[in-house]
């Protein structure tokens, strides 16, 4: 993609920034004194811990002897993006623009990296296999609503003993604010459950789906979306009762599907099955820190001078990220998700 660099006579220091706020996902990042970065580049060693229970305690035997059992479950990173930003000498010369190329690699992080990486870390924990999700329509929900919905969630995990010392409660903007509105207007109505979470942490709806997809950098463009979803028609010769077939409608480009609900043998040839579900809303999340694997293997962040290339006269930044999230699957009684139901 080529620079659009406005030539200027006089320019100032300060930089013309959008908004955008900085990582909300940061506080589920895993400590590195377990987990462990293997020989192999592409593995990352999780460790899985049990131990037995208690056994009778007797004067003449004494202990019972327990075990313990210590194994390394191998993941691979599933997100691997970078980005290299090149602005010629000249331009920058000309355009008096050296202070804000220095300043793009904090902007690269602000307005790009901490967004995506929020928005990738929030969809993978919704789209992981097990955990619960319930989709429900709170756009018009009032605060008892929403607090009705919160302890069920907090009621749930409190009888599977899920800790709430490191239980986070992800939430919309919205949401939050109806619920503190409430409160305050309402101080004899009790919004306590709230006190099950150890931290509360409000996430723009912008980073918040159930899945998104991730943009190559080619004709489809930069950065992430809320996925659109893929469908394709199906193979099937019979239908199948486990299955959801779809119609489709529209012309290219803005295809819509519908859910067939009496599927026949006579139209399967016109049925299409979805592929990659499309992404959702998420309304809010709860997630005990400790069932989520957050771990970045390799960063690498630089900007060269000209003197360092040997075939542009250009300034370069250079950004790189690989990283894995995931969830334990011994703990997914502490990861809830409600979303929309569209």
């Amino acid at each position: 993609m080529p620079n659009s660099i406005a030539f200027a006579q006089n320019y100032t220091g300060i930089l013309d920034e959008v908004y955008q706020r900085a990582s909300v996902s940061g506080c589920l990042n895993s400590g590195r004194r377990l987990i462990r970065a293997s020989q192999n580049a592409r593995e990352i060693k999780i460790p899985m811990i049990s131990v037995t229970g208690l056994g009778d305690y007797t004067r003449n035997v004494g202990y019972r002897d327990g075990s313990i059992t210590m194994t390394y479950e191998t993941k691979s990173p599933n997100y691997d993006r970078g980005l290299r930003l090149l602005a010629d000498v000249m331009d920058v010369e000309e355009g008096g623009i050296l202070d804000a190329f220095v300043a793009a690699g904090a902007e690269l992080q602000r307005t790009q990296v901490a967004p995506e990486a929020d928005a990738f870390t929030f969809s993978q924990v919704a789209g992981f296999e097990g955990v619960a999700t319930k989709s429900e329509d709170l756009s018009s929900a009032d605060a008892e609503d929403i607090l009705a919905a919160l302890r069920i969630v907090t009621n749930e995990m409190d009888e599977k003993q899920v800790s709430t010392g490191s239980r986070y409660l992800f939430i919309t903007p919205t949401l939050k604010g109806i619920v503190d509105d409430f409160s305050s207007t309402n101080p004899n109505r009790s919004n306590r459950v709230l006190e099950r979470f150890s931290r509360i942490v409000e996430v723009p709806q912008v980073r918040f789906y159930t899945a998104i997809d991730l943009l190559s950098g080619g004709d489809d463009g930069f950065g992430y979306r809320k996925a659109a979803g893929s469908y394709e028609l199906t193979s099937d010769t019979e239908v199948d009762a486990s299955k959801t077939y779809y119609t489709r409608s529209g012309s290219e480009g803005s295809y819509a599907y519908t859910a067939v609900a009496s599927p026949t043998k006579s139209n399967l040839g016109t049925y299409y099955e979805m592929t990659s579900a499309a992404g959702k809303d998420i309304n809010f999340m709860v997630v005990e820190k400790s069932a989520v694997i957050k771990f970045d293997k390799h960063i690498a962040s630089r900007i060269f001078s000209p003197d360092e290339l040997e075939s542009l006269d250009s300034y370069m930044l250079k950004y790189r990220k690989v990283s894995l999230v995931s969830l334990m699957e011994a703990k997914l009684d502490g990861v809830y998700v409600s979303c929309d139901t569209e």
